[in-house]
Order: structure tokens, then sequence, then C-alpha cells
């Protein structure tokens, strides 16, 4: 099997066959990531080689494959023919596969239509991560993200519709302290129009070789405190009216709440009650990410 460029994966998918579909990220602008920023650029491999990969890997593993992910950064952005031609393959090749997953933008999944998302679910793709961030428009054009709200909304009712499911990325802090307020209220808006089947928290943390990094350490960006980050979770939770599993499945996160909404909802709400009465010192510190 071949690999070229950064392979990250969510940490949902850590026990499945990582086959790479795609190099780099066709967007590749968002502020604060770092992973594809030394000149690795996008491209869609042959569909060629990467049945050649399958093929190698079920000689290899056979049938202790039960999760396939497709990396890399935004494998959605794929021609829907070419993805639901992979998808339908490796159903075909490896006898107890239960799910196949990609990584995929609001902007791609929008292009695709609800048809193609239909298309890519009766191929066999079961499951999309999105980085949703932030629901604010105007935070979305800050970082780069390439996407505005309305997008956002329209891409994971596509997902959902089609039967796939979707899990949303919200980044805790990512509007720093002029717009926190802003960030919870938006993201809730947006994530209760959409109930996606999970929610996954990450906290804002700069990351190296970043712009974002630039504006922290010159001043412009004011980060939240381990406090801010807190009620901003608690108000963003607040208000949700949705359907999903959340949680805080990272290491960047000051907590971890996790439990099916809206069940869990007064449950998590007392966690980060309990957690803001603790001095903030007793938190981990500032760092700059190099991953």
């Amino acid at each position: 099997m071949r690999y070229e460029g950064p392979i990250y994966r969510p940490p949902s998918e850590a026990d499945s066959l990582l086959i790479q579909a795609t190099v780099g990220c066709p967007n590749n602008c968002c502020t604060f990531c770092m992973v594809y920023k030394d000149g690795i650029k996008y491209k869609v491999r042959p569909v060629e080689d990467i049945k050649q990969d399958m093929h190698e890997a079920v000689d290899k593993y056979g049938e202790y494959v039960r999760t396939l992910f497709f990396p890399a950064g935004n494998t959605i952005a794929m021609k829907t023919d070419e993805l639901c031609e992979i998808c339908q393959y490796a159903r075909d090749l490896f006898p107890n596969l239960e799910r196949i997953t990609v990584y995929g933008s609001s902007q791609y999944i929008v292009r695709k239509g609800s048809e193609g998302m239909k298309k890519l679910a009766k191929a066999g793709l079961s499951r999309i991560h999105v980085g949703l961030e932030t629901g604010d428009d105007e935070i979305l054009g800050l970082i780069k993200k390439g996407t505005d709200s309305e997008k956002q909304i329209a891409a994971g009712k596509y997902v959902m519709d089609a039967g796939i499911e979707l899990s949303l990325y919200v980044i805790l802090g990512i509007g720093g302290k002029e717009r926190t307020r802003q960030h919870a209220r938006e993201t809730a808006r947006v994530l209760n129009q959409i109930s996606p089947d999970f929610i996954r928290l990450r906290t804002f943390v700069p990351k190296k070789n970043t712009p974002l990094l630039k504006d922290v350490m010159d001043g412009t960006f004011v980060m939240l405190s381990p406090h801010a980050v807190l009620r901003e979770t608690a108000e963003i939770i607040k208000r949700l009216e949705v359907n999903s599993y959340l949680t805080s499945d990272h290491y960047t996160n000051y907590i971890n709440i996790e439990g099916q909404l809206p069940a869990a909802k007064e449950r998590m709400l007392q966690i980060i009650e309990a957690a803001l009465r603790k001095n903030e010192n007793q938190f981990r510190p500032f760092y700059v990410g190099e991953q």
C-alpha cells in the first residue's frame, strides 16, 4: 500500500484500514490548519492505483477489515462516479466491511447535491467527517474556510437525507475573545438545523506555521482562557435542540463530556459547572501544536 503526504484520520477511525484516495486538500486555505501547508498539492489518485492498494490490503488483512477510511483531507471532492467506484469495489472486496468513511467539507458536498449524496450512499459510503468549525459567517470568512453557514446547512441536510452518518466538528474558541458569543449562538443555530449523528468538540490550539498562530502572537487574536472555553461550551449546549451524540473525543479539550442529546444535556452542563469551580491553573497550559 502506498501513501503520499501527511495521512490524518479522526480518533474514531483508529481501527480503520487506511487506503489513500486523495493527496492534500483542495481548499488548503484555513488559517488554523498546518497539515498541508508544506507545499503538498491536492490531487486524486488514479482509481486503478486505489484498487491495487485495496487488493494488497485484502491479501494481508482480509476478513479482519470492518471499517475503511479513505484519506486524505477532502476525499469527498473526488468525482462522484470515481468515489462511488472505489466504495463499491471495497464493498465487494472485503467480506466483513461494515463502514466506509471520508473527510469532506461542505462546499464540496453541496456541489454533489442531494442526488450525488444518495448515489454515494447506494455505493456504500456510510460516514462523512465534516469540519463545521463554527456557524458564524464572519468567523468562517476570517479563518478562510471556503464556505458559509448556508452551505453548511445544505450540505448537512444532503448527507443526512441520503442516510449517510454525519460527524460535525466544532472548534471551541475559534472566534477568540471578540466573537465567543456569536460563535456559540451561530454554531448552535446551524447544528439545530442539521441535527447530525455526531457533534465532536475540539478546542482551538494555535499550530505552528499557520496564519492564526501569527495573529495570536501579535495580539490581534485573543485566545479564550480555559474558563472562557468552558463557558462557551455551555452556551452552545444550552442552545442545542438536536438528536445527536456529542463527544469531546480529542486531546485539545479541557474536560471530557459526552452523551446522547437531548437526554444528556443537563448532566453535561453540571460537569461544566463543576469544572468552572476549579482554578484555571489546574487545566493544561497554553502550547503551540506541532501536528
